[in-house]
Formats: structure tokens, sequence, C-alpha cells
């Protein structure tokens, strides 16, 4: 008779444990499963902090990139000022209004005998040129009073031949900035190259 009541104690007691261990593990999972949620959604936010950092941190490289451009911007132009002052700054431009009689090479400057310029073109920047571009071939400081240019000029004439050229100009410099544009165009009556120097108003 102890004996089957010991028995049926012990099944009674089997019965609670297991019950307990099976909630227990059923409780497990569920734990696991929030903690794996909690994790993901821990990464998630993470990795959303660290886009927002990188935009931000984007954002200030640009911003530093246009200010490093600004302070270059406006120390050329000081350092313009300083080395060529508007009373005494003189500047020659070059402009091509051509194509069938003359493709430059390049051009030599002289001013009252001294060279000051000699500036040989790419066929880029030749293109360019004959697109309507302009190009600053010397910027300089002159003196009040008379003064002379000459400009030669080289490249391919007409029939596909070396072409050397010159122009001479007198000028006044006066007190201010003076700009000369040496033009080259066309002359279709004499199937030449025309080559004039003249002041900037």
């Amino acid at each position: 008779m102890l004996r089957k009541n010991l028995v049926s104690l012990l099944m009674v007691a089997f019965t609670y444990f297991a019950g307990f261990s099976i909630v227990s593990a059923e409780e497990v999972a569920s734990l696991d499963a929030d903690a794996a949620l909690a994790n993901a959604q821990s990464v998630e936010v993470d990795e959303a902090v660290s886009r927002q950092k990188f935009r931000s941190l984007d954002e200030d490289v640009q911003s530093l990139k246009k200010e490093v451009l600004d302070l270059n911007r406006d120390l050329f132009l000081l350092e313009e000022e300083l080395l060529f002052p508007a009373n005494s700054q003189v500047a020659f431009f070059i402009s091509l209004d051509v194509g069938e009689y003359f493709e430059l090479d390049s051009v030599n400057l002289k001013i009252d005998g001294k060279d000051v310029a000699n500036y040989l073109y790419t066929d880029r920047e030749a293109k360019a040129l004959l697109r309507g571009g302009v190009h600053r071939v010397h910027m300089g400081n002159l003196k009040v009073g008379e003064h002379e240019l000459v400009a030669i000029f080289t490249g391919e004439g007409p029939h596909i031949r070396d072409y050397r050229r010159g122009a001479t100009m007198n000028f006044n410099k006066g007190i201010g900035a003076k700009y000369l544009e040496l033009e080259i165009s066309d002359r279709a009556k004499k199937q030449q190259p025309e080559f004039v120097i003249q002041e900037w108003e």
C-alpha cells in the first residue's frame, strides 16, 4: 500500500515538474524572440544614426569646399590688385574671327622692344578661340606715357603654308587700367588674314 502511494506521489510530482519545464521552455523561446526583435530594432536605429551622421559630415565637407574655393578666388583677386594696381595695369587679349585663311599657333608680344609674352596654343585652346573665346595673353604694369606694342603671329596661312605676320600699335597709357585686343580675322577680298590691335573703351 505504501509502495502504491509512493508511486502515485512520484507520478504527480513528475507531471507537475514536466508541465513546469514545458512552460519554462515556452517562456524562454518567447524571451529569445523578444530579445532578437529588440536587437534588430537596435541595429536599425544604429544604422539610421550612422546614415544621419554621414549625411551631416558630407554636407560639412561640401560647405568647406565652397568656402575654400571662395577664399581661393578672393586671394587671386587680391594678388592681382597687389601685383597690377589699376593705375599702372595693362592687359592684352587675343580673339579670332577666322577659319579659312589662318590657323593660330603662337603669338609673341613686345612692348617698347622688350619681350613680355610668348604663348604657344594647343589645338583645344585654338578651337576655343574660334568658338568665340578670348584669351588674356599678358597682364603687366606700364608707366604713364607713350608705348609701342608689336605683336607677331605665327600659324598656318592660305594654301596650308607657314605664316608669320606682325602688327604694330602705338598707344598712350594714362592713369587707370588699359585693355588692348589683338583681333585676327579673315579678309575675304584678299584671301588673307587681317591682324588688328584695338583699345577697349
